[in-house]
């Protein structure tokens, strides 16, 4: 038993797919089974089962994927922490951000934490998706990841840190400017600006809309928040977006935020792949950043 077999068995666990283990681990799928097979061999009992879509833990590969991950985790950890001494840097924390995300939610959070820890290394990564977010923390790249909180994810822990509500941009002439809040059905009939297909923000107001009856058409379509904000200040459509942490448009006047109250906020926050096993400054950095948030004014 290697730590590499390891590596690989709990890779497979959290994945449910061999070749999605394989493809990450730039190894075959060959090659990936043999570490399991290794495994099972030595413990005389069966880990993995195929199932119609992929694989899943037995009994016995719950019991070990649970002190395996646990125990790579802390060595991997571990490893981090002689580095840093070697390095005597103050330590390194690795995030995994949207597009937008530094400058709406963590920008005086990463001041703050800055001048208490003047030298501590920060390494920024930047995601299109939840999904890449998650296979950089899933791969060892990123200690923390900065998400649209969703369903529960295998090997993933999410901590939802604040709630943003939905708001509808628009141009400061149009009708629905002057009103003080819009409903579902007010929205069926605008010219949507369509948030990214991929994002956990598209599919969450898909699903509450529908839940409504409204179905969104759209021409245009954005890559991020900003875009569609700025798209919506042009008068080139109409925007439902989250409500943006301490930004409320000012300074903006050709842009109106119209909320839509009968919308459930959406939730974002933190993903991590276990949360005992960040090292104390990550998770100095994790609490700086919520506790910024938390000060802010409300949308």
């Amino acid at each position: 038993m290697t730590l590499d077999d390891l590596r690989v068995f709990v890779a497979a666990c959290e994945s449910g797919n061999l070749s999605a283990v394989a493809r990450d681990l730039s190894r075959t799928q060959s090659a990936v089974s043999q570490h399991v097979k290794r495994l099972e061999a030595e413990l005389g009992l069966p880990l993995l089962e195929r199932q119609p879509r992929g694989v899943s833990p037995t009994q016995a590969g719950r019991i070990l994927h649970q002190a395996a991950s646990q125990g790579i985790g802390h060595l991997e950890l571990a490893v981090r922490r002689l580095h840093d001494m070697k390095q005597g840097d103050g330590g390194t924390v690795r995030i995994t951000t949207g597009a937008t995300t530094v400058r709406h939610f963590m920008s005086e959070g990463v001041v703050r934490f800055r001048r208490e820890h003047p030298a501590a290394k920060l390494e920024f990564r930047t995601e299109n998706s939840g999904r890449g977010c998650f296979e950089a923390l899933a791969a060892g790249e990123s200690d923390l990841a900065w998400i649209t909180i969703g369903p529960p994810v295998r090997g993933i822990e999410q901590r939802p840190v604040t709630e943003l509500p939905w708001v509808l941009a628009v141009h400061a002439d149009d009708p629905l400017a002057r009103r003080t809040h819009v409903e579902p059905a007010d929205l069926a009939a605008v010219r949507h600006i369509q948030l990214p297909a991929n994002s956990m923000s598209r599919h969450r107001l898909d699903e509450q809309l529908a839940r409504h009856g409204v179905r969104l058409t759209s021409t245009t379509s954005v890559a991020d928040w900003d875009t569609a904000i700025l798209l919506a200040e042009l008068g080139l459509g109409h925007a439902v977006v989250p409500a943006l942490p301490g930004w409320t448009g000012g300074g903006r006047a050709a842009l109106r935020l119209v909320p839509v109250p009968a919308l459930s906020p959406l939730a974002a926050g933190w993903a991590v792949r276990q949360w005992d096993a960040l090292g104390p400054l990550t998770r100095e950095f994790a609490a700086t950043v919520a506790d910024s948030l938390a000060d802010r004014p409300r949308p």
